[in-house]
Order: structure tokens, then sequence, then C-alpha cells
């Protein structure tokens, strides 16, 4: 997938183009709906053109646009911007612009919008929305409007209703607040994937070139964490292919029972056994972090003892569902022999 960082960045002659615009925060199962929707249609159009090459884009902002217009309240995000592109291109389309979103870009009216982004700058011949899009000067457009924009400048305007998913609206909003009250599960199935974050470790914890004990701090994280709590959870070391992943379990909090107010992401590795194993680690080593299933919340214990045997049953608790997830990934296997 291509991406492009401003409009100059894309090439005169690129198009024409099929568009999907939108934060695409957590490229959830709406967002991929509408994003497969809008690369059909661009396949069909290219075909029906004697293959022109019709090309599947998805418009995006950077920074989110509540962070400039009302930072008192902007969203803690599902996915930064290269999780959001990574994501992005596993969907199949041709390229992403990153619109760089400012106070002067909030500005623009809506028609100059439609004109200059659209239909001047990325050669839209179809724009497909959710329906309860906005845009322009102070969001005073919507779908009604860019259908009517379409008409005028030349290109088609499709809407699509907000999916549901377990009786659920898919929209960023819901999965933030399903990340953030705890609920791994509800998440999951709005997103279509389980909820991961990526960060390093964090500094001062002893780290050194060799991990050597199975527990891993991860630096200051300041997008979106589910509520504090233990969880079920796997952790990738690294970056490629070939990058080790653990069975894990997280400890998100203030760690209480310590007397301390610090807050923390620890992750202790089920399956990676020191002195025998160990791991090239620093301070800048790349870490995933996916949560998958909620144990407790977070609470305080009478003593350290009492902590322990609570550490304990969590493993348990976390060990039983790795075995019952590989019992489940073998039995398909197992019926197709």
């Amino acid at each position: 997938m291509q991406v492009f960082r401003t409009l100059d960045e894309v090439p005169a002659n690129y198009g024409p183009t099929v568009i999907a615009i939108g934060n695409f925060d957590g490229v959830h199962c709406g967002h991929r709906w509408i994003i497969e929707h809008t690369r059909n249609c661009a396949r069909n159009l290219g075909a029906s053109a004697g293959g022109l090459g019709t090309k599947c884009i998805a418009v995006t902002f950077d920074p989110h646009p509540v962070r400039v217009l009302r930072p008192d309240v902007a969203p803690r995000l599902i996915t930064p911007m290269p999780e959001r592109l990574q994501l992005l291109a596993e969907t199949g389309i041709d390229a992403t612009v990153v619109l760089p979103f400012t106070k002067e870009f909030s500005h623009l009216p809506a028609e100059v919008f439609a004109r200059d982004v659209l239909r001047d700058g990325l050669h839209a011949v179809e724009v497909h929305e959710g329906d309860n899009f906005r845009f322009g000067y102070q969001a005073q457009a919507g779908i009604a409007e860019l259908k009517e924009l379409g008409r005028q400048l030349g290109f088609a305007v499709i809407s699509h209703p907000t999916r549901t998913v377990r009786g659920m609206l898919a929209s960023s909003s819901k999965v933030r607040e399903r990340i953030l009250a705890g609920d791994i599960t509800a998440a999951r199935a709005l997103l279509g994937r389980p909820f991961s974050i990526r960060s390093t470790p964090a500094r001062g914890r002893g780290i050194g070139t060799k991990l050597t004990v199975p527990t891993i701090n991860l630096a200051p994280y300041h997008e979106a964490l589910p509520a504090n709590g233990v969880y079920i959870t796997r952790m990738k070391i690294g970056e490629g292919p070939e990058a080790p992943t653990f069975q894990a379990v997280t400890n998100a909090g203030n760690r209480p029972t310590f007397g301390e107010e610090s807050f923390a992401v620890e992750t202790h590795l089920l399956n990676f056994h020191p002195p025998q194993q160990t791991i090239d680690l620093n301070e800048n080593t790349p870490l995933e972090l996916t949560f998958l299933s909620r144990i407790r919340s977070e609470m305080r214990f009478p003593s350290p003892e009492a902590l322990k045997t609570q550490i304990l049953r969590d493993v348990a608790h976390a060990l039983r569902y790795f075995h019952l997830e590989q019992l489940m990934t073998a039995a398909p296997a197992k019926n197709h022999q």
C-alpha cells in the first residue's frame, strides 16, 4: 500500500479513485466493511472502464481532529497512526492519504474540501461513507450535502449504515468504551481481532542486553489501555516473523498492595524459562502486547503473601485458557484428517 502524507505527494495522474474517508481509529469491523465495498467498487469500475486502473484509497487525518479542535476531551487512540496504516494495508487497498489536520484545515468549507481534495486532488469518481459522516467547517455538512456536491463536481457518493456486531454499534467510540471498561471480549468482537498495543520496555527496570527474568514492564503508554486489572495476554518481543511470542499474564494498574501509586503495565511471561532461555532485549526493543481475556479487577491484598497466592491462581487461570485454546485449534485439524 502506498502512503501519501500530504495531498501534494499524490501524483497528478493518480486515479481515477474510489475513496473511503474517516479517522479509521481501530480499523474495526465497520471500517473494514465499508473499505471492502470501496475496494470491490473500484475493481468493478476499473473493469468496466477497460482496465484503466481505478484505485481504491482511504483518506484519514493526523492528528485526530478532536486533538486539534477540543484537546481537553480528545480520545485516547485505539490504534496510533503506524498501527492504523498497517491495518489499512492489510485490507488490500491501493493507498492511504494521511491529511495533516490543522486549525486552518478545519476551516475549509465543505464545498472547498469536495472540490480541492476529492475532485482535483484525488480524482474521485466515487466516495463511500458512513451515513453519520460530517465534514467542512464546524462539521456543517453531512451525507446529503456531500451527495449534492458530488452531483455538481462529477463523483458519486455511496452512504452505508452503521454496522452492528452482537447488538453493539461498530464505532470507534464504542470500541474505545469497551476497552476502557476492561471488556476485552466485546472489544475483540467489534475489532474483529484481539486488542493490542505496541511499546518498548520501561527504562530503569534492570533491562540489559539479555532478558533473564520472566517479567517485562512496558514504557509509559499514553493511548487507550484496558481498565486496571489482570489480563491473559500474549507478548511478541522484537519484529518480523521470527520474533518470539509468549503466553503471558499482564497486570495493568497501580499495584496498591505495595502502596505505590505509579501506574505500570507489567507482563509475566508464562512459557519463558530463564536461565535456560534468554532473549535479546534493550530499551528500544519493539514489544506487542495482545489482550485476550480479563481475569479480574485490580485489588489490594492484606499482605505480599496473599498477593502471591492470588498470582498463582491468575497464572493457573491463564494456563487453562491457553490449554483450551490449543485444544480448540487442534480440533478442526483433527476433523480434517
